[in-house]
């Protein structure tokens, strides 16, 4: 097979793996200050929406606010906030011993036993602090509201998506300099990926190759995620169920991201395994274009709706759409990213909410052609007071996806 440029093919395995090493420039952990600055910032919220309470479930929230890292389950594991006093966290009693090790802000703490409800220590714990109305996680499962719900029948409970998104949505200093080194190590992940990328090269060998790599890298656990489709494959945004190998004259579609310290990356790269058609190049220089209009159209106060108008119009100039009308693109321009891989704010008609400084969304309009192929690009950018920087360069051309 003939390579139109050298960063696509040419590498073996071993070639590859001879270029992984920990990742040298780490960013620093969010420390004690910040997480104090995200409870006032919280509280800042909650009196402008009138909650005299918060309460966090088990997750990425809880994560952000606390530092605790666990996962939802069936057990309840919540911060209680109030507009004073110390947050205060509802826990099983057995965890207390692991509790203290990965809280990192002062607490209370309230445990409960396996036979007792979680759910009305809540209450108790809410009543005692003198607090009333509640704001919910909009992440909790649905048993917490009606178990709080049959604690107090009477509660007054509302969704806390407006103070969380209001704190969340707005990245600090030290989580985008998070957000940087994740970025960084998955678009060296894709640099080493498209150098396997030869004929005959299957989407399992080099899924495998990429989680391997973010875990050498340093990632938190490997890959994230990761979709890679060839060929027709790429026209289904998420990818089609079985493996493949990799023909000249096919896209090559991989989309994929790692964790670092809770905080996400997630780049997608489109290119060709060979030489591409003219149709091939026409829709990719479209993606391309779609993709820069959006960016173009960021600054503070412009809405998610307006970016999505943005990447929509260089698409139907282009004879694609309109709308979600296929040839065209059948989703969002982006979404929001940083301890969640989707998040707010979003690119997306009907968000009208004004961008503000230091949100981080993904910018990645892709074009899809029925049962032939798709091209996705996808970077993401955060909002400075002058409009927008990306945390990564995007793709040059459609036989050389990195900018050097």
């Amino acid at each position: 097979m003939s390579r139109a440029n050298p960063q696509i093919g040419g590498l073996t395995l071993e070639q590859a793996r001879a270029q992984l090493a920990p990742w040298r420039e780490r960013a620093p952990a969010i420390d004690a200050a910040e997480y104090q600055q995200r409870i006032e910032r919280a509280r800042e919220c909650m009196r402008r929406e009138g909650r005299d309470a918060l309460l966090i479930t088990a997750g990425t929230s809880l994560r952000y606010f606390t530092g605790v890292p666990w996962g939802a389950s069936e057990r309840l594991v919540a911060m209680l906030l109030t507009l004073d006093g110390d947050p205060i966290l509802i826990c099983p009693g057995f965890e207390a011993g692991s509790l203290s090790h990965v809280v990192k802000i002062p607490v209370q703490s309230r445990f409960w036993q396996e036979h007792e409800d979680p759910y009305a220590l809540v209450i108790d714990t809410l009543r005692a602090r003198g607090a009333s109305p509640l704001a919910l996680d909009p992440a909790a499962a649905f048993a917490i509201f009606t178990g709080l719900r049959a604690a107090a029948p009477g509660l007054d409970l509302a969704d806390a998506g407006g103070i969380v998104d209001g704190c969340r949505a707005r990245k600090s200093a030290a989580e985008l300099a998070l957000m940087k080194q994740a970025t960084a190590m998955t678009l060296q992940v894709h640099r080493l990926a498209a150098g396997l990328a030869e004929e005959g090269v299957t989407t399992a060998t080099l899924r495998r190759f990429i989680d391997e790599a973010h875990r050498a890298l340093g990632a938190d656990n490997g890959s994230t995620f990761c979709i890679v489709q060839f060929g027709h494959a790429t026209a289904y945004p998420h990818g089609i169920p079985g493996e493949q190998s990799l023909r000249e004259g096919e896209l090559v579609l991989i989309d994929t991201g790692c964790s670092v310290q809770g905080y996400q990356s997630d780049i997608t790269r489109t290119y060709i395994c060979g030489r591409a058609d003219d149709e091939q190049i026409r829709i990719w220089n479209l993606e391309q274009a779609a993709q820069q209009a959006a960016f173009e159209a960021v600054r503070p106060g412009v809405s998610g709706e307006a970016v999505d108008d943005a990447a929509r119009a260089v698409l139907q100039r282009g004879g694609l759409g309109p709308d979600y009308r296929l040839p065209g693109l059948p989703h969002r321009t982006g979404h929001g990213c940083g301890m969640s891989v989707h998040e707010a704010p979003y690119l997306v008609r009907g968000n009208r909410v004004g961008l503000e400084v230091g949100n981080c969304c993904s910018n990645e309009p892709m074009i899809v052609v029925p049962q032939r192929f798709g091209v996705r690009l996808e970077d993401h950018f955060y909002v400075t007071g002058e409009g927008a920087a990306w945390f990564t360069e995007p793709s040059p051309a459609i036989d050389r996806p990195f900018a050097d």
